[in-house]
This record gives structure tokens, sequence and C-alpha cells, in this order.
């Protein structure tokens, strides 16, 4: 297991703690702060990913490494038995799929560990929703390599897309790529809808375009190296038509996810917020201007914002609105599940 990175942020004072949990393809990040929000957050990060086995996310790996980690970060905030947590929430992806063993086992270990009473568990879209809308109604629409949109009137979810780079993630980095690695071949065929520019950077990435197969498929991590393609298809879209076309369409695909999950309004009626979080959007103007025409058509009744924080702010404000007895997110079986509050509502 590789050293845990500590942050240098100042220590928080004693008092009600909460923590908040990211698990996700990079490792485990986790932040402590108090309950009020009044102190300073503390962070560590410890860069093994959770593993993942046949029995779904290894619950007993996740621990190994948080409850070392959270012993840690409440000792520097003066909290030196290990135990005072008030709440804590931890966001996985792949938590709605593949989290049973760690719905199962969690809730127990957690509360022999360190005390803990109050857990939320959630999928990555629902802390991702929390981190960049916070407990308002709205919308989020996360891309990177991938692509899922989630939404809710605080009555319950609806989500969009998110099914992987075969079934969808739509518009997401992976489709991009694919599709500007589907034009630069047919451009070395010769082919309709080819792009010789999209060629050339194939070959300047890869290698000569028909040991491409080769290289691609007997990879494990084809999303992620199909996406490391999207943003040549940005590069190249200020000159080339088709590597235009395809950002064009991408950005139809992400309002159709964003349309599909906005509720009718926002908080007191108002515009309904869409926030766009993630590593894709880093893109800029070649998706982003395509992306806001397309919203303000399919979306009439939303307004585009920049996504205001990550997963690990948002597993952060659930674990406070827990500790305060004030989590308006609606409550779903695989979404967003607090052990001992019955069953979840919502929809999927």
């Amino acid at each position: 297991m590789s050293a845990p990175r500590r942050s240098p942020e100042a220590i928080a004072a004693p008092g009600p703690h909460v923590l908040g949990v990211d698990s996700g393809g990079s490792g485990l990040r986790i932040a402590l702060g108090t309950a009020d929000g009044a102190e300073p957050v503390v962070t560590e990060v410890c860069e093994t990913p959770v593993r993942t086995g046949p029995a779904g996310i290894d619950a007993g790996h996740l621990l190994e490494q948080l409850l070392p980690a959270a012993r840690r970060l409440l000792e520097r905030s003066g909290a030196g038995d290990g135990r005072g947590v008030d709440a804590v929430a931890i966001g996985a992806a792949g938590m709605a799929t593949l989290g049973d063993q760690l719905r199962a086992e969690l809730p127990a270990a957690l509360e022999r560990a360190l005390g803990v009473q109050r857990l939320a568990l959630a999928a990555d879209a629902v802390t991702a929703y929390a981190g960049a809308v916070g407990q308002r109604p709205g919308a989020v629409v996360a891309a990177g390599t991938g692509l899922i949109a989630l939404g809710t009137d605080l009555t319950g979810w609806r989500r969009a897309d998110g099914w992987g780079h075969l079934l969808g993630d739509c518009g997401g980095g992976a489709w991009i790529g694919r599709a500007g690695l589907d034009a630069a071949m047919r451009a070395h065929d010769g082919r309709r809808g080819g792009s010789a520019a999209l060629l050339s950077r194939l070959e300047a990435v890869f290698g000569p375009a028909p040991r491409l197969p080769a290289l691609l498929y007997p990879r494990t991590d084809r999303p992620a190296v199909l996406a490391s393609f999207a943003p040549e298809v940005a590069a190249c879209a200020g000159h080339d038509p088709v590597a235009a076309g395809i950002l064009r369409e991408a950005a139809a695909h992400i309002a159709e996810a964003a349309a599909a999950v906005c509720p009718a309004a926002g908080a007191d009626g108002g515009p309904c917020e869409v926030a766009l979080t993630g590593g894709l959007f880093r893109m800029g103007d070649p998706l982003l201007v395509p992306l806001r025409k397309e919203l303000a058509r399919q979306v009439p009744q939303a307004r585009a914002v920049a996504g205001s924080g990550d997963p690990l702010a948002g597993a952060l404000s659930i674990a406070r609105g827990l500790a305060a007895g004030d989590l308006r997110l609606p409550r779903h079986p695989t979404l967003l599940q607090v052990p001992g509050e019955g069953p979840g509502q919502g929809t999927d």
C-alpha cells in the first residue's frame, strides 16, 4: 500500500467531527471536519484504489485504509482516543451496482472502530451532486472517461446513462475518443466521414493506423485509452469539420442526459441548476460552446453552472447534513442509503 498523503491545512480544533470519504479509481480520499463547518478541514489520501472482487467492492480493503487514516486525522484534531466521529459519509465509484458488501459490513465495523452512529453510503454520482449542487433541487452531469447524469426534486432521484463505454456513457471522454479514432480509420481506408487531421494525430499518438487494433483490444483499460484521444479531437476541432462535428454530437448527448434528469424547477420555483463536473469539461470552448447551445435548446428551464465542489466535498456535506439531522437528499437503496433509517425511497 502506498503511503498516505496529508493535507497542509491547519489542524482543526477539538469538537464534534464528521468524516467524508471518496473512493475512486485513483485511490481513497478522507476528509475530517467539524460538524458545524466552523473549523478547517484536514485530509489524507491513500493512493491505492480499493479492490473490487467477485463480491463487489472489498469492504475489508476499504477499512484497512480508512481506519488508520481516520485515527491519524482525529489525533491531529485533538481527539487522541481515535473516536468521536459524529457522522460519516462514504461515496464510492460502483456503489450502486457493486456496493452490497459495503452496505452489509461497514455500519457495524465503523461503529466498533470509531463509535459511528450515523452513516451514509452513497454512489459517487450522489456525492458529486452534493458537492456541486448541495441539498437543492437540480441536476449534475459528471463526465470524464465516462458520463452519468443525476437529478432530484428532493423527493426521488432520476439517473441517466453511466452504463459504461459499451452500452452508453454517450458524450463522455471514451465516446469522443472512439468517435475520433473511427474518423481517423475512415480516412486511412478512404471511406466517407474520415478526417485526415485526426488520422495524423492517431499516428502521432499510437503509431501506424493498422497497428491500432493490436494495441487497443488486449488492453483491460480500453475506456481510458479511448478517452486519452479525446483531447486530440478537441485540439483539431478549430480547423477540422469532422472533429467539430464529433464535439457537437457529444454536446447533444450530454444535454439529452441532463434533460432526462433535470426537475421542472429549482429551489423556490426558480431555474433548475445543471452543474457540469469532471475532467471532460476542461476541454473548454470546443466542447462548452456547443454544449451551452444544446442545453439552452433541450433544457430551457435550466441554468448551467460550473460544479462548485468535488465528490469529497460532497461526502463531507452529506456527513454534516446527517449530523445535524438535516440531510434532505432523498434516500435510495443503492444511490444513498442511511442504515437504520428503514427502506429507501426514490427511483433509479
